[in-house]
């Protein structure tokens, strides 16, 4: 989903020489009903991950040092049930991967991260963008 309503936006990350990018774009424009692709470096945009850990819930009141875990990390537990509780956490590959290996010796039972999601630090003009298509 995107800012505008019925227009969504799928980020694809790519490790490639900007030749390969730019063929990869243009296949895309090509293969599937797309309005426009574009692509942007890492230093053009502001990228995050979510992540979601299903641990134990036993650990979480059984073994205290759990608790320093999710709060040195900035995560946030967003359930807790007798048999599990959930904790969210938001940031970098590197961090969510850190965490996620500090939980596992707590009975880690799921892991789902979101891949990356991103902006572009400048303005994308989506909107112009769409009324040329229109026209």
């Amino acid at each position: 989903m995107s800012e505008i309503e019925d227009i969504f936006r799928f980020v694809i990350v790519a490790k490639l020489t900007e030749e390969q990018v730019m063929k990869i774009v243009k296949q895309i424009e090509k293969q599937i009903e797309v309005i426009k692709a574009f692509y942007h470096t890492d230093e053009e945009t502001i990228f995050q991950e979510s992540a979601l850990y299903k641990v134990k819930s036993n650990s979480l009141f059984e073994q205290r040092q759990i608790q320093n875990v999710i709060k040195k990390s900035h995560a946030n537990i967003v359930t807790v049930n007798p048999e599990f509780f959930v904790i969210e956490k938001t940031g970098f590959r590197e961090e969510t991967e850190q965490l996620y290996n500090e939980l596992a010796p707590y009975g880690l039972l799921q892991f789902v991260r979101s891949g990356r999601i991103s902006v572009t630090k400048s303005p994308m003009q989506i909107t112009h963008i769409l009324k040329e298509f229109s026209k």
